[in-house]
């Protein structure tokens, strides 16, 4: 926790304009404050790796700290918390990314250590059938109590955030401005909730303007904090892409929902599996298998297709599918030299593409 003088030259350090995250980083790992890198001559600060003079002219120390005063004052009459990136409450996920911010603000009851995370975008315009797979998949994979992670916006974000609600899931909204408002105002009525069990994260100020690209600036934030992006539909453009493509320069894991080669808004998704981009998802089973998890005894999942319960003789014929499931694997990942997981990717997508039909036990033969 920053003392009330850093977290104040820390918001002043955040102001630069065009200094960015990576840049300030650099900063304060060199220096070790935000009050040093202020105090410090231009002319050493030039001579770090990545600063450059055009960027330092920038620094005006009175307009800075007199701007984070203001923010200040806002975070203290609010009760605003607030991570710093070398606080061991940072989200360790993101503080692996290299441009996560130096410091965000967050407001509710959110707790992410240790937690499994799995971030849920979409398109704003989402179909019955995306509708239907996104409660679906978030119920079905409710008994392993992972944290939701959104943007808030109409379509899938705010699909995913009610149906965390409603199997009582942590969810996280992550916003693309200040603490002081919420867009769009019709989801004012879900913040209770959300508050609840979860809350509102924004590296924005109170006094940001309402820009386009802080939404882009945002995605960033949704794929750091998770393992997992998961985009359930989108248009053959559109923000959920680019935090795929965010998600995918994170090395983290990105699952597709397939659609009809015809629907407009499957089209974004069917890319992403056809270029390779994302493990084609169908259910849950999809996501606790790549990722690696697993049901502990006394977990419950609702969804029966997905755990059923099997006798001793077929219980004997599962692990023994299981076992050839994972020789298969082995195998096809020691000839291509890839990881298993990539092999069973390569191969979803073959299925996909009609070049091979599964048989029992996730082997394949050729069609």
């Amino acid at each position: 926790m920053l003392s009330k003088n850093e977290l104040r030259y820390t918001l002043a350090l955040q102001r630069i304009p065009n200094m960015g995250d990576i840049s300030a980083k650099k900063l304060l790992r060199k220096l070790g404050s935000a009050e040093a890198v202020f105090k410090e001559k231009k002319s050493n600060l030039a001579k770090i790796d990545g600063i450059g003079i055009i960027r330092l002219k920038e620094i005006n120390l009175k307009l800075q700290l007199d701007q984070a005063d203001e923010e200040l004052r806002f975070i203290e009459e609010n009760n605003i918390e607030y991570r710093y990136f070398k606080d061991k409450t940072y989200p360790e996920k993101l503080k692996h990314c290299i441009d996560g911010p130096i410091l965000f603000f967050h407001r509710g009851n959110i707790d992410l250590v240790g937690k499994k995370i799995i971030s849920v975008v979409g398109t704003r315009k989402i179909t019955s059938y995306g509708n239907t797979f996104c409660q679906n998949l978030i119920e079905e994979i409710a008994p392993l109590n992972p944290v939701i992670v959104s943007g808030l916006a109409y379509g899938v974000d705010i699909c995913a955030h009610k149906a965390a609600i409603e199997n009582n899931l942590q969810n996280i909204a992550c916003l693309a401005h200040g603490l002081n408002q919420i867009y769009p105002k019709d989801h004012k009525k879900y913040v209770q909730k959300i508050e609840e069990n979860g809350g509102f994260i924004s590296e924005f100020w109170s006094s940001d303007a309402f820009d386009r690209n802080n939404f882009l600036k945002r995605n960033r934030i949704i794929a750091g904090l998770s393992e997992a992006t998961i985009v359930i539909e989108s248009a053959e453009k559109g923000g959920s892409l680019v935090t795929a493509d965010i998600a995918n320069s994170y090395d983290r894991e990105v699952f597709a929902v397939p659609g009809r080669a015809t629907d407009s808004q499957s089209r974004g998704c069917n890319n992403l599996i056809k270029q390779q981009k994302a493990h084609l998802l169908t259910n849950a089973a999809d996501i606790i298998y790549m990722l690696g998890w697993e049901l502990k005894e006394n977990q419950k999942p609702k969804q029966t297709q997905l755990f059923v319960e099997l006798d001793e003789a077929e219980k004997v014929i599962f692990r023994f599918l299981k076992e050839k499931e994972k020789e298969l694997l082995d195998t096809i990942a020691l000839e291509c030299n890839i990881p298993a997981y990539k092999a069973a990717s390569i191969l979803m997508n073959m299925e996909l593409k009609g070049v091979v039909r599964p048989l029992p036990g996730k082997l394949f033969q050729l069609v």
